[in-house]
Order: structure tokens, then C-alpha cells, then sequence
């Protein structure tokens, strides 16, 4: 059953629009998204997408250059967030991008933070978990980090856009893969149109 609830993860591998263009689709869609950040998050985003003094004040509207009045924004090193709670019911978690450092600790069952409690608790709970990695190449280690994140029931997305489509700048590359994230946790945004072949 739908709750209408999102939980957002954002660490800090390079990558921070694809969060940014994801909350764009979310706001609108979800009635609660509860959004936590890492410490090199808010630098990379600071960084990124030209966000000066962000890593004081992550307000989400800046991020998604839209008003968020749904999103709650959660200390990364507070256990007493929903989330961490395996009673709190939601309809998944998509942390984006994905380093692979919090990948690892994931896999490893290391709760140092809220992002990977949070995971664990999906993981435990059998609720989506989706890991919008953002890293090449992949060494050995990553790969099997990664296995073992899909054998325990986590979907490893990689932030790979797609150009079928035709997309006409950044934001709408981007688009793809936030789109394509969501989908797993049952939204199909509207913004990137299924594919559908067309015979010449």
C-alpha cells in the first residue's frame, strides 16, 4: 500500500543535480519526503550546482529551485528520525548519488550515520532501497560491495542518463536517471515519457 512517503538520501559523490532534478519530480508527488544529507553532500552541492553557503543552511528549495514545503530535512547524526525506526512505514529510500563509501558501509551492515541506518532498516524491512551509484571505474571492492547490496534486496542504479530520448541540456540528461530512480519506488514522472519505438 502507498504511504505517500519518500526518504531521500544525498552523499557526496559527484553528482549532486541528479538529487536536485529528483526532488524536482518528488515534491510534487509525495505528500512527506524526508531528506537527509552527508557532510561532503553539502560541499559537493556547495561546489556543483553554484550553492554559496549551503553547507550552513541545506535549505531543499534551493536545491530544487522550487518551494518544498513537503520536505523535512533530517540531522544525518540523529538516530530519532522516522526512518531509523523499522515501524515507520515508506514507500523507499533513494539515496542519490551513492558513493561508494556509503555503498560499502551499506553493505557492511555499518549504521555509522543516519543515511546507512536508514538503508539497513529498508534493507531488514524488505522496503526499496535504490543506490544511484556515481563512480568510475569500479575496483573489485565496489563490485562486490555492490553484489551484496543486490543480493540482500537493494536495486544498484547506476547514474547512467540515457539519449534515445534526445535530451536537449544537463537538466534534462539528468532527468533520465532521477526518473528512472523513481520508478522503482512506484512514480513514473511524467517529465521522461516511456521509450517507444517508432520503425523508420
Amino acid at each position: 500500500m502507498r504511504t505517500g512517503r519518500l526518504v531521500v538520501a544525498i552523499t557526496g559523490a559527484s553528482g549532486t543535480i541528479y538529487a536536485a532534478r529528483l526532488l524536482r519530480m518528488a515534491v510534487p508527488a509525495f505528500d512527506e519526503i524526508f531528506l537527509t544529507y552527508s557532510r561532503q553532500a553539502l560541499q559537493v552541492a556547495e561546489l556543483e550546482l553554484d550553492l554559496p553557503g549551503f553547507a550552513a543552511d541545506p535549505d531543499p528549495a534551493r536545491l530544487a529551485d522550487m518551494p518544498c514545503p513537503n520536505v523535512r530535512v533530517m540531522d544525518p547524526h540523529s538516530y530519532f528520525q522516522p526512518p531509523a525506526s523499522g515501524s515507520f512505514t515508506h514507500d523507499g529510500m533513494v539515496i542519490i548519488p551513492c558513493s561508494m563509501g556509503t555503498a560499502g558501509r551499506i553493505a557492511a551492515g555499518v549504521s555509522d550515520n543516519l543515511v546507512a541506518r536508514a538503508a539497513d532498516v529498508c534493507l531488514k524491512e524488505r522496503r526499496p532501497l535504490v543506490l544511484v551509484v556515481r563512480e568510475t571505474p569500479l575496483s573489485l571492492i565496489h563490485l562486490r560491495n555492490l553484489t551484496a547490496l543486490t543480493e540482500a534486496g537493494a536495486v544498484v542504479l547506476p547514474a547512467s542518463p540515457t539519449f534515445y530520448g534526445k535530451p536537449t541540456g544537463i537538466d534534462a540528461m539528468a532527468d533520465t536517471v532521477a526518473a528512472r530512480a523513481l520508478h522503482q519506488v512506484g512514480l513514473t514522472p511524467a517529465v521522461v515519457p516511456p521509450w517507444q519505438y517508432k520503425a523508420p
